[in-house]
């Protein structure tokens, strides 16, 4: 039996996703396209990017968990308000057994929104 082509939007990402994932994977996504509406959307190494068209943000699925990767500095000044959450250097993981926090990854995301455009650079990271 073949393996299944990789996903190639993010539509197909979020159906290929563990099904107990795929709500917030679903509600990522909404929120996501809300805060960056005119963003490209691509998958890229596999997860689901946003880019403008340097890096926005991506989103993830794994076993247990989704990661939201914004990136160190886009997490700094949200220390506080992310006490009680498990996190990375570079990402929000989000337990499938708890409620997606929207109101933190809002703000996340329009952090990193602002962040991003006020750059002058090219870099994609």
């Amino acid at each position: 039996m073949s393996k299944p082509p990789p996903p190639t939007t993010i539509a197909e990402y979020i159906r290929s996703a563990p099904p107990e994932g795929q709500p917030h994977l679903r509600r990522l996504y909404a929120i996501l396209k809300s805060v960056a509406p005119d963003a490209e959307e691509a998958i890229k190494w596999g997860t689901p990017f946003f880019v403008e068209p340097r890096f926005l943000f991506a989103f993830s699925a794994h076993k247990r968990h989704a990661n939201l990767a914004v990136d160190a500095e886009g997490l700094e000044p949200f220390q506080l308000e992310l006490k009680g959450h498990k996190t990375t250097k570079n990402c929000l993981l989000i337990p499938y057994r708890e409620p997606v926090p929207e109101d933190l990854v809002r703000k996340l995301a329009e952090y990193r929104l602002e962040l991003v455009s006020k750059r002058e650079d090219d870099k994609f990271w």
